[in-house]
Formats: C-alpha cells, sequence, structure tokens
C-alpha cells in the first residue's frame, strides 16, 4: 500500500491569522514562500552591519524620493511574502501604514547573503522575477561581490552583472545617483 503525502500550504491570510493566534511568534525569523513557512537564519554581526550600512546609504542618497524599508514583508502574491533584508519603495505620505505595499510600488530589493546566498538566488530571486520586482541587488557577503539582476521575465531576470570593489552602480529608478561598491561593502 502506498500512502500519498499532500503538503497543506498556507496563504498570505492565513499566514497572518496564524501571528494574530500566537501560533507564530514576533521573534520568530520567518517568511512565506510558494505557501511554506520558511524559518530564516539567525541574524550575525557581519549580516546586521551590512544591512545597517546600506541601510544608511540609502536613505541618504535617496532622502523623500523613496522609502527605504529594512526586514520588512513585501506580499508577492496570495502565497508568497518574503521579508528581504532592505527594499526600496515608491514614496508615499502614510509610509505604508494604512495599505500593505504590492509588487508594484518596488523601486529594488536587496538581500544581504552569509549563509543564504544559494536560497537567495535559487528560490528567492525567482519570485521576485515572477512578481515583475525590476531590480534585484544581493550582496555576497563572503565573495563581496554585489549581484544585480534586471528585467524581470517570466521567473528569471534577463539581465544579471556582478560587481566587487572598484566598481560602481546606479539603481534603474534613480540612474542619476551612484553608488560605490566600496562604500556598500564597507572596504
Amino acid at each position: 500500500m502506498s500512502t500519498e503525502v499532500i503538503k497543506k500550504r498556507f496563504t498570505v491570510d492565513e499566514y497572518y491569522r496564524m501571528a494574530e493566534a500566537g501560533i507564530l511568534r514576533p521573534e520568530d525569523r520567518l517568511e512565506l514562500i510558494d505557501g511554506e513557512i520558511i524559518q530564516m537564519s539567525p541574524i550575525g554581526l557581519r549580516h546586521m552591519g551590512r544591512v545597517n550600512r546600506a541601510n544608511t546609504l540609502l536613505i541618504r542618497a535617496f532622502g523623500e524620493k523613496a522609502v527605504v524599508s529594512p526586514q520588512n514583508p513585501v506580499q508577492l502574491s496570495d502565497w508568497t511574502e518574503p521579508q528581504p533584508d532592505i527594499v526600496v519603495f515608491k514614496p508615499r505620505s502614510d509610509f505604508y501604514e494604512s495599505k500593505k505595499p504590492t509588487p508594484s510600488d518596488v523601486f529594488l530589493v536587496m538581500e544581504i547573503s552569509d549563509t543564504s546566498l544559494g536560497y537567495d538566488l535559487k528560490i528567492k530571486l525567482p519570485y521576485f522575477a515572477a512578481a515583475l520586482i525590476p531590480e534585484v541587488w544581493i550582496q555576497d557577503i563572503n565573495g563581496d561581490i554585489l549581484h544585480v539582476f534586471r528585467d524581470p521575465e517570466g521567473n528569471r531576470y534577463v539581465t544579471s552583472t556582478q560587481l566587487k570593489a572598484g566598481d560602481f552602480v546606479s539603481p534603474l529608478a534613480f540612474p542619476e545617483i551612484r553608488f560605490s561598491i566600496n562604500d556598500i561593502f564597507g572596504v
């Protein structure tokens, strides 16, 4: 006799109801990917420092042109709500207090990867592309490489570039703003 195993997938609404009921706790580092609740790695000091550095650089550079949102969720579909390290949203006077941001509100997603590089590249990146997030930057803090992905098509990005110390990058939404990779990585 064979037994078929069936997974129970959760919607974003069910995920939030579990949190409201206390099943999921605020201190749990979780995200919802394709209906599955994924436990994220603990944040190490290097990771925290890179998030803080990038957050500061982006806020200074964009000023009121954007809302820089560190470690907050963005709902990509009814089944997927990752919690990127930084999301740069279009500006809104309420700073997204009255309504959750949607993929169309996103200028840029940035992930800081130390132990999660494979997961960010193979699992999360296709969901960002499928949601038409225009640009994703993934910092490989072990290799000191900034992976830049642009031009989403289907569940992939048509354009990808790898940048290292000495290089520069400008976000698609703000081509007049130029960041040094040295400044992003703190080298």
